[in-house]
C-alpha cells in the first residue's frame, strides 16, 4: 500500500513538472519565428517537455521522499522547503553540466573538454539562468500545494479550489469518531505540553492506516478525530472498522515507547453512523467544507455510550444494514435499542469486535 502511495505521488510530481516545462518551452521557444537548431520539428519541443518533466518530477518526488523519511521532517518547514529547492536545483545543475559533457565529447573527445566544462559558461548562459529562476518559482508554488494539501487534505483542496461546495449540496457519508480514553486524566497528569505531544504521537501513528483505507480527516478535536467517507467507498472492505482496529494495533506495537515516554499505552474508543448530511464552504479569512446535519450529532451520542456498555466500537443499526456480514472480518453483536442522550427516539446500536476475538 506505502508503494502504491509512492507511486501515484511520483505520477503527481511528473505530470505537474510535464505541465510546467511545456509551458516554459512554449514561451521559450515556440513563440519564436524559427526553431533552436536541436529542433528538427515543433515535435521535438514536445519532445523536450516531456523528457524534462520526468527528469524533474523524479527529482522532486526524490526531494520529498527523502524529507518525508529523515529528520528533515522535524524541521520547521521553511528549512524542507529550502532543502527540496536545492536538491532540485542541484539535479538540475548536474543535468546540464552532463548534457553540455556529452556534446562536447562527441565533438571533441579529450581532457580539453572537461576543462571546457568546467569553466562553468553554463552557469552564465541567459537561458539556463532563466530555467533556475523558473524552476526555482515551479518548486515553491508545488511546496505551498502540496502544504496546503496537508493541511485541509488533498481532495478538500480540490474541490474547494473547483468551488464544488460554494453553493451547499446533499450527499451520503459515513463518519468514524476516535477518541481517547479518560484523557482528562492523563492530561492532568501529564501537564499541557506533554499531552499534546502524546497527541501527536497518537494521530502520527493514525495517518497511514487513514490512507491505506481510502478515507479523509475532517477534523481533528484536541484528543478526538474525526474520519469521513462518501458512503459507497465507506462500506467497502471494512474499511471504518480497520482503521480503529489497525490503529489500536500500531499503538501496541509501540508500548515499549509510549510507556517510557509517558508511562501508559494510550487507548481509544471509536464510533461509526452513516446518514445525509449537506456540505458547504463555509468562511472568508480560513475557509474549509462543513457538514451539517443530524448524523453527526447521533454520533457523538453513540460514541458516548461506549464505556456504559463496555465496548471499544459502536456503530448504528444504519451502518450494520449496509455492511456485507458474509465477507466481513468483523463480528456485529445487537446491543439493542438505546435511546441516546437528547434524541427522542432509540436507535440500534451493535458492537464491533474482530472474528475471534474475546469481546
Amino acid at each position: 500500500m506505502r508503494a502504491r502511495i509512492q507511486a501515484k505521488k511520483l505520477i503527481f510530481a511528473i505530470f505537474a513538472w510535464a505541465i510546467a516545462m511545456g509551458a516554459f518551452v512554449f514561451f521559450r521557444y515556440a513563440q519564436s519565428p524559427e526553431l533552436p537548431q536541436w529542433a528538427v520539428g515543433t515535435a521535438d519541443l514536445a519532445t523536450l517537455a516531456i523528457y524534462m518533466g520526468i527528469i524533474f518530477g523524479s527529482l522532486h518526488w526524490m526531494s520529498n521522499l527523502i524529507a518525508d523519511f529523515s529528520a528533515i521532517n522535524r524541521l520547521p518547514y521553511l528549512f524542507s522547503v529550502i532543502f527540496k529547492g536545492l536538491f532540485l536545483l542541484l539535479g538540475a545543475t548536474t543535468l546540464a553540466y552532463m548534457t553540455q559533457f556529452l556534446n562536447m565529447w562527441a565533438i571533441e573527445n579529450h581532457m580539453a573538454t572537461l576543462r571546457q566544462m568546467l569553466t562553468a559558461h553554463i552557469l552564465y548562459s541567459p537561458s539556463f539562468q532563466a530555467l533556475i529562476i523558473y524552476l526555482v518559482v515551479v518548486r515553491v508554488g508545488l511546496a505551498f500545494i502540496e502544504q496546503m494539501a496537508l493541511l485541509v487534505g488533498p481532495r478538500v483542496l480540490l474541490n474547494i479550489g473547483l468551488g464544488k461546495y460554494h453553493k451547499p449540496r446533499y450527499e451520503q457519508r459515513l463518519f468514524l469518531y476516535l477518541d481517547m480514553v479518560a484523557s482528562t486524566t492523563h492530561a492532568e497528569s501529564l501537564g499541557d505540553y506533554r499531552f499534546s505531544r502524546l497527541i501527536q504521537d497518537c494521530f502520527s501513528l493514525l495517518s497511514d492506516t487513514v490512507v491505506n483505507n481510502d478515507a479523509e480527516i475532517y477534523r481533528y478535536m484536541g484528543d478526538a478525530v474525526l474520519i469521513h467517507w462518501p458512503l459507497e467507498n465507506g462500506i467497502i472492505e471494512d474499511r471504518s472498522f480497520n482503521i480503529y482496529y489497525d490503529f489500536s494495533q500500531q499503538l501496541n506495537w509501540q508500548r515499549k515507547y509510549f510507556e517510557e515516554q509517558y508511562g501508559f499505552v494510550p487507548k481509544f474508543k471509536a464510533a461509526a453512523h452513516c446518514g445525509q448530511v449537506v456540505a458547504a464552504v463555509v468562511g472568508v479569512q480560513k475557509q474549509e467544507i462543513s457538514f451539517f446535519s443530524d448524523v453527526l450529532n447521533t454520533l457523538a451520542r453513540l460514541q458516548d455510550q461506549c464505556n456504559p456498555l463496555g465496548q471499544r466500537m459502536l456503530i448504528s443499526g444504519t451502518l450494520q444494514s449496509l455492511i456485507d456480514t458474509s465477507t466481513s472480518h468483523f463480528d456485529f453483536n445487537n446491543l439493542g435499542p438505546i435511546k441516546l442522550k437528547g434524541k427522542q427516539y432509540s436507535i440500534e446500536v451493535f458492537g464491533v469486535s474482530p472474528k475471534g476475538s474475546n469481546q
